[in-house]
């Protein structure tokens, strides 16, 4: 399991959110992630370490930008 996560990315998480949905979005990334839960909208901010400890798995990926490969 890869951990460069990008905004954008779908990702699974290993509990589900109380709203019974388990897969979120990645709004940011940086030292602390924030994720956005797609089923009810519910917003949580996490460090790094925690975020990569209840992640399970990459649902979809982001495209990276083109010009990045140069």
């Amino acid at each position: 399991m890869q951990n460069d996560i990008l905004a954008g990315d779908v990702i699974r998480t290993r509990k589900p959110h109380p709203c019974g949905n388990d897969t979120w979005e990645v709004i940011r990334t940086g030292a602390d992630i924030k994720i956005r839960c797609l089923r009810c909208g519910h917003v949580v901010l996490m460090d790094r370490e925690t975020f990569l400890k209840r992640r399970k798995a990459v649902v979809s990926r982001r495209e990276a930008p083109a010009d990045a490969a140069d």
